[in-house]
């Protein structure tokens, strides 16, 4: 058993309860506890006359409610809870630091950038140290019958994507599915052409041949960790989103890396992982790079 819980963050709205049923589920499938947070922040408004004591009787009440559905689903899952008065962003970053993976609810396809995870959940993806699993309220078991894969994106080196693919073959072998790791790559500007780059390319026989042998080469030492998921290997010249995207409906789950990066107007994530999570139909792992990457 995983030393680590799935750590689902609650607050009775639809997508949070997707997430926990998901959170759930992964649970059981890696025979790992479950830990249900609901993190919450008494705001006195002057229109509202609810009370501190009021509010956080209701975060009970909703945290109560929550755990009597997903036990009464897996009666046999050991589920502790926690509820804590703090600001979101601080409490469930902080929750994650313990758990295996971080389950947060998503609110479904936003037309407006930025949008979509709202300031919280954009917030904790960016500083999460662990995994962090978004799920789309409607989110059904059905999704993740046989024959829909897990997919995963793979760029750079074999120790750029270490950690991401990791993840992706640990939920693949979980699920008993196949992996489809994809490889997106452009042609680069000419500039980008040196003399050093020319010889890897010769030797590699082109261009679309040197993203093959990469991923090959990124994929090894997890096919040989994970002898019984089935890989198929997608190389496809575009946009690592785009590439990702068109095989989405295939997916029970897709997998991303995650670098973060802070600017003066705040914390980014990624071009792909932005925008996989924006249009994804399925539910969406961001992993940070350097996270338990050693096969």
């Amino acid at each position: 058993m995983s030393t680590r819980p799935i750590t689902a963050a609650v607050d009775g709205t639809p997508e949070s309860l997707a997430a926990l049923a998901w959170a759930g589920r992964e649970a059981v499938r890696r025979d790992a506890p479950l830990r249900v947070v609901h993190a919450w922040q008494w705001q006195p408004h002057e229109a509202i006359t609810v009370d501190r004591d009021e509010q956080a009787a209701w975060a009970r009440d909703a945290l109560t409610e929550a755990v009597r559905a997903v036990t009464a689903r897996h009666p046999g899952l050991e589920v502790s809870t926690d509820l804590v008065e703090g600001p979101p962003v601080e409490s469930l970053t902080a929750a994650a630091e313990h758990a295996e993976t971080l389950v947060l609810g998503s609110r479904g396809h936003g037309a407006v950038v930025g949008f979509l995870l709202g300031s919280v959940g954009q917030q904790v993806l960016v500083d999460s140290p662990r995994p962090v699993v978004f799920v789309r309220a409607g989110d059904e078991a059905s999704a993740e019958a046989a024959g829909r894969e897990v997919v995963v994106g793979q760029h750079g080196t074999p120790q750029d994507s270490a950690a991401t693919l990791r993840f992706a073959f640990e939920a693949a072998a979980a699920r008993g599915a196949g992996l489809r790791a994809v490889r997106a790559w452009t042609l680069p500007p000419l500039y980008a052409y040196s003399p050093g780059s020319l010889k890897l390319l010769d030797e590699a026989g082109g261009l679309e041949p040197y993203e093959r042998k990469a991923l090959a080469a990124a994929l090894q030492p997890w096919r040989e960790r994970f002898p019984d998921v089935p890989v198929t290997e997608h190389v496809e010249i575009g946009s690592a989103g785009q590439v990702l995207l068109s095989v989405a409906g295939r997916a029970q789950l897709m997998v991303v890396g995650r670098r973060a990066r802070r600017t003066a107007v705040g914390a980014r994530i990624g071009s792909v992982a932005h925008g996989v999570l924006h249009h994804a139909p399925c539910p969406v792992a961001v992993v940070p790079h350097g996270v338990g990457g050693e096969a």
